[in-house]
């Protein structure tokens, strides 16, 4: 009895978190203000750093590690607002195919998580070569996810 009890308390806990995260939006105008917000702001934190990479800017290394965690919080946050049913009208860049492969989608948020991740370790250790190098990869990963991605 006891583990009917905690199978159907996981069960509506499970349920009432998929609800909040889908809750968040009211309609996909809304999904879509939210992740173009969010990539916004990573766009201009990653601006930044590409101004160091290429030498526009002095590379500083604390500020180039606060603006890499930046975009580390960040880029798990808009993934859900592309996935969220009609959210592919409007104004958005998205294509409607997205929706249709949800995994594919996913597996490319992953990757630039984990893209992003790897540079946020080497900002923290100073060496600006694997910054660079890492930057590059960084870059592409959202190169690729566009390619796919975008109108």
């Amino acid at each position: 009895m006891k583990t009917v009890a905690k199978t159907i308390a996981i069960l509506v806990i499970f349920g009432i978190l998929i609800g909040a995260a889908w809750a968040q939006f009211a309609k996909p105008d809304d999904a879509v203000k939210y992740r173009q917000s969010v990539m916004f702001v990573i766009a201009k934190h990653f601006g930044r750093l590409g101004a160091m990479v290429k030498g526009e800017q002095p590379y500083d290394q604390k500020v180039f590690a606060d603006d890499t965690a930046v975009i580390e919080f960040l880029a798990k946050l808009p993934w859900e607002a592309f996935l969220f049913p009609g959210s592919e009208t409007g104004k958005t860049t998205m294509k409607s195919e997205v929706l249709k492969d949800p995994d594919g989608f996913k597996s490319m948020a992953q990757q630039f998580e984990a893209e992003v991740a790897k540079l946020s370790a080497a900002a923290k250790g100073g060496d600006f070569n694997a910054v660079k190098a890492q930057f590059g990869s960084v870059a592409q990963s959202c190169k690729g996810c566009h390619r796919e991605t975008r109108k």
